[in-house]
């Protein structure tokens, strides 16, 4: 999705990337796309600090965007709690292996992706 925002390079994926199992795996935080989403609505609607009205703006844009994500994704999961939509520990490495043998990142964590990349597009089609 960064490539089709022009938001540069792989550099916004590695500046997420800690956001993986909740932060760090400590998933008392919340899912990792929930807070990634929040980056990207963040870089999407950057502009100039200088245009004071402009910047004010284009931060109620992103609360309301980031509130209608949360609000949305926490109703189609339950939780935006990583470890409540899971139910692994990832931060135990035997937990994190039974994790990933399970394959429940291919089921539940791949919705919450698709779930998130459909709402960023639908703000997108708002906008225009």
């Amino acid at each position: 999705m960064w490539e089709s925002k022009e938001l540069g390079d792989e550099n916004l994926l590695w500046s997420c990337i800690a956001f993986m199992g909740g932060i760090a795996g400590r998933q008392q935080a919340p899912c990792g796309v929930v807070s990634s989403s929040a980056v990207f609505l963040g870089l999407r609607h950057r502009c100039s600090l200088e245009d004071k009205a402009k910047a004010k703006e284009a931060r109620i844009k992103i609360r309301e965007q980031a509130s209608e994500l949360v609000n949305g994704f926490e109703k189609e999961f339950g939780t935006i709690i990583c470890r409540e939509l899971i139910s692994f520990d990832t931060s135990d490495p035997e937990e994190y292996r039974k994790f990933r043998e399970s394959g429940i990142w291919r089921q539940k964590c791949n919705k919450a992706i698709e779930y998130a990349i459909d709402k960023l597009y639908d703000f997108e089609e708002l906008k225009n």
